[in-house]
């Protein structure tokens, strides 16, 4: 697999405005927003779909219009907001484009985690929904839970639903506990191959929201191209998240992120690979866990025989004896799973 090669590398502001967002979908026929070569740099603005769970905190004026200019029966088929797309000088599909992450800082101070009709337990808890609004303290590293209170929606709920302010309904929550902040992308991704409206909810191929909480600064996830140009989306970030993401979400937020695009020529692996600077990281999707649990461990196999040079009954072994499989999330109806390999395994 080739580098592209390319002139010196440029920066590009991306910001997200009613014009430069999707609401729900990943669409082919969407014109890009912006046009980069292999090897710029992108600062993207990424806005959370939970903005209305606390609007008072998790609304600027800038984020306000975005809501105002997007009816809610246009927020489909999926939930995220996203912005893009990106088109990148050069790829075409078979190719793989490298998103490096090089840095994430909230954009307002508060996100918020909601226990939701969708997570693991709904029905242990009464099937009542909840919310938990969380505050970032960059400086010390952590995430502190300001209130709470039981989401009593007074019609159907939809995707970014505003929820008046009622103070006196805002309790009191996790006294003395400190969250490690972890902010990384939810969703982000290349254009599916697929035609038309392609839901933001489950992960695939393209990526889209895998939801790992490894994908932060430092690391790079690695995208199989199936379109012209690949097409790229993110947002859904998030300021911390548990492997699983069990409650339906993770502690949901507004992130500025800068990232670097590299576009290789040819194929890593046919599902989205993070690199960290320690691990590899090969993701299986299904909505059966445990066939995302066999296709993360055979893409794993794959992406091994290739990189070391050894045998699939090898690769297997080394899984098996060295990887670390982890449930990735197992509430977005298409579970994720993924498996790492230290690197330092390989000593030539």
């Amino acid at each position: 697999m080739d580098t592209l090669e390319t002139a010196a590398p440029r920066l590009h502001d991306l910001k997200a405005t009613p014009e430069t967002i999707q609401w729900g979908a990943f669409d082919a026929a969407t014109e890009p927003v912006c046009r980069i070569r292999s090897g710029d740099f992108v600062t993207i603005e990424c806005l959370t779909h939970h903005a209305g769970d606390a609007p008072d905190l998790l609304m600027d004026d800038a984020i306000r219009r975005i809501y105002d200019a997007v009816p809610p029966d246009q927020r489909a088929p999926g939930v995220h907001i996203v912005t893009g797309p990106i088109h990148v000088e050069g790829a075409e599909p078979g190719d793989t484009l490298e998103c490096r992450a090089l840095s994430f800082a909230p954009r307002l101070r508060y996100g918020s985690n909601f226990l939701a009709n969708w997570g693991l337990l709904h029905g242990e808890f009464g099937e009542q929904e909840r919310v938990f609004i969380y505050e970032a303290d960059v400086e010390t590293g952590v995430a502190r839970a300001v209130f709470q209170y039981a989401f009593k929606p007074e019609q159907p709920a939809y995707p970014g639903m505003v929820t008046p302010v009622d103070a006196a309904a805002r309790m009191p929550a996790l006294k003395n506990i400190a969250v490690p902040l972890r902010l990384h992308f939810g969703t982000a991704g290349v254009c599916p191959a697929a035609d038309g409206k392609v839901s933001t909810v489950p992960p695939g191929p393209h990526g889209g929201n895998v939801d790992n909480r490894e994908f932060i600064a430092g690391t790079s996830m690695h995208y199989p191209v199936y379109r012209t140009g690949a097409l790229f989306w993110a947002g859904d970030t998030h300021f911390a998240e548990g492997d699983g993401e069990v409650s339906g979400t993770a502690i949901e937020a507004h992130v500025n992120a800068t990232v670097q695009f590299i576009l290789h020529k040819g194929s890593v692996t046919r599902n989205p690979m993070l690199d960290t600077p320690t691990l590899w990281m090969c993701h299986g999707f299904h909505e059966d866990l445990d066939e995302a649990v066999r296709e993360a461990t055979l893409e794993m196999i794959g992406f091994l025989v290739v990189k070391w040079g050894i045998t699939r009954e090898e690769a297997y072994s080394l899984c098996s004896v060295a990887g670390d499989l982890r449930v990735t999330q197992v509430v977005d109806g298409v579970k994720g799973a993924h498996i790492a390999i230290r690197k330092d395994l390989y000593r030539p």
